[in-house]
């Protein structure tokens, strides 16, 4: 069987890192195994669903790497398909035509509530004759079983067992016509060839009631994998509260997509102790007995640890190219060629220790600004009548260097010498002359990366 696998989400709002997640797995299992990785937009509620935020979702997915086969369907557009299917349960005697009105299914509930009984709304048009229905407005109904249990297997969850009667005769065709989403659910898994349904587990519920539709029609039933939600780190569902919710917002605070991949996978499935390793690595093991069963726990510290070592083995290229959209997606002008150009001359000194692009573009503010450099509050403070004097002297020694690390090193730890200091005293002058910052990396990487005439401008800028 081949595998096809489905991301299905709502333009209602914004992809949320949980969907994002859903989608990882899926994308995942689908390539792990040769399969079909699909994009569905479940856009039936009409009201709510936006263009923007259909956009916003493939931009995210796009972000994070998730490429789908195909194009993306609607849902909507297949409401004429979900339609005939509830007509066709009609004709089978599996579904019936239901003529209460709201107010006699509110009256029926304020009496359950009375007599403290199931407020499950009974319909009595389910066995009534078409001879004696009237012409009146109605909804399709399915007919729910009333005995017994049904029982689900689930690759994460394992045997799930419902009480049939806890199963209501659910609407299938509203009376305008239109479809509901259990339905059309069940129709586009169905006719899109969909072998494994994996979502939260908010969903397992909803698992029964379209059960109930596999089993009137007499389809195969997908492989279902229900994941547990994500929770915040104080063990409640993720929320604004917490953080970023958004997978734009992620892209925006400057995390890398590799990053996220891994970060997310890892985040309620294990692979061992594994807690870094590549995309080629994820698909090859990604399997669903490796979810657990309980809700994950989102921790920035962790994701930021597992960005960082991303950024660290990231080809330079495509990191600067990675860096761009950050740029973009915050707003931000892009960088020039000329800061391109030594941004990749300095990424190797850059790379370390960073776990974000911001962190990262820090760094290396002393190839991306020029001449004449501005030192920041707490890089001026090292340069002290004292150090302007001791870097007018290193002016001329390093005009005659080669331009080696040993070399440079030896020339900057003979001017320390005859001051009779440590060479790391001549550190904090040093960046605020070449970078304007208190923090950067070694000088001696930025003098190699700067080259010698644009390291000895700006060590004479900063001795006058």
């Amino acid at each position: 069987m081949s595998v096809v696998t489905r991301f299905a989400p709502s333009p209602t709002g914004a992809l949320h890192i949980g969907g994002a997640r859903t989608a990882l797995f899926n994308w995942l299992y689908a390539r792990g195994h040769g399969g079909t990785f699909l994009l569905r937009i479940e856009d039936t509620d009409r009201a709510r669903s936006t263009d923007e935020n259909r956009q916003a979702i493939l931009d995210g997915l796009t972000w994070l790497g998730l490429d789908w086969d195909g194009e993306p369907t609607s849902q909507a557009a297949n409401a004429d398909r979900h339609a005939a299917v509830a007509h066709e349960l009609l004709a089978k005697g599996a579904a019936y035509k239901c003529f209460s009105t709201q107010d006699e299914i509110e009256a029926f509930r304020e009496k359950a509530r009375e007599e403290k009984t199931s407020t499950l709304f009974r319909s009595p048009w389910r066995d009534v004759a078409a001879a004696d229905h009237p012409d009146a407005p109605y909804v399709i109904r399915i007919k729910a079983p009333r005995d017994g249990q049904t029982t689900l297997h689930d690759e994460v969850q394992s045997d799930v067992t419902f009480a049939n009667n806890q199963l209501d005769d659910m609407i299938l065709l509203r009376s305008d016509g239109t479809p509901v989403y259990m339905l059309a659910v069940v129709v586009d898994d169905h006719d899109m060839g969909v072998t494994h349904v994996i979502r939260g587990d908010d969903h397992l519920a909803n698992a029964f009631r379209q059960n109930m539709i596999y089993e009137a029609m007499g389809w195969p039933k997908p492989v279902l994998a229900h994941i547990p939600l994500i929770f915040g780190p104080d063990g409640k569902k993720l929320s604004k509260r917490h953080g970023a919710t958004g997978a734009a917002e992620y892209q925006a605070l400057g995390y890398p997509a590799a990053g996220m991949r891994n970060y997310l996978a890892r985040l309620g499935w294990s692979h061992g102790d594994d807690e870094f390793f590549t995309d080629a690595q994820a698909k090859e093991w990604f399997d669903l007995n490796g979810i657990g069963k309980s809700p994950a726990r989102f921790d920035f510290k962790k994701l930021e640890n597992i960005c960082g070592q991303h950024i660290a083995v990231a080809d330079d290229a495509a990191l600067l190219q990675e860096m761009q959209g950050y740029l973009a997606a915050t707003g931000a002008e892009p960088f020039t060629e000329a800061q391109k150009d030594g941004m990749l001359k300095a990424m190797y000194c850059l790379k370390e220790r960073a776990k974000t692009f911001p962190e990262l573009i820090e760094k290396a503010h002393f190839v991306l600004t020029s001449r004449p450099i501005a030192p920041d509050e707490k890089a001026a403070a090292h340069l002290t009548d004292v150090f302007r004097g001791i870097l007018g002297e290193l002016t001329p020694q390093l005009q005659n260097a080669s331009w080696s690390r040993d070399i440079l090193e030896g020339v900057v730890a003979s001017t320390a010498e005859a001051h009779d200091m440590k060479l790391g005293k001549l550190a904090g002058p040093l960046r605020a002359a070449l970078a304007g910052r208190a923090v950067s990396p070694s000088v001696f990487d930025m003098m190699l990366v700067l080259g010698q005439d644009e390291t000895i401008a700006r060590l004479q800028d900063a001795s006058r």
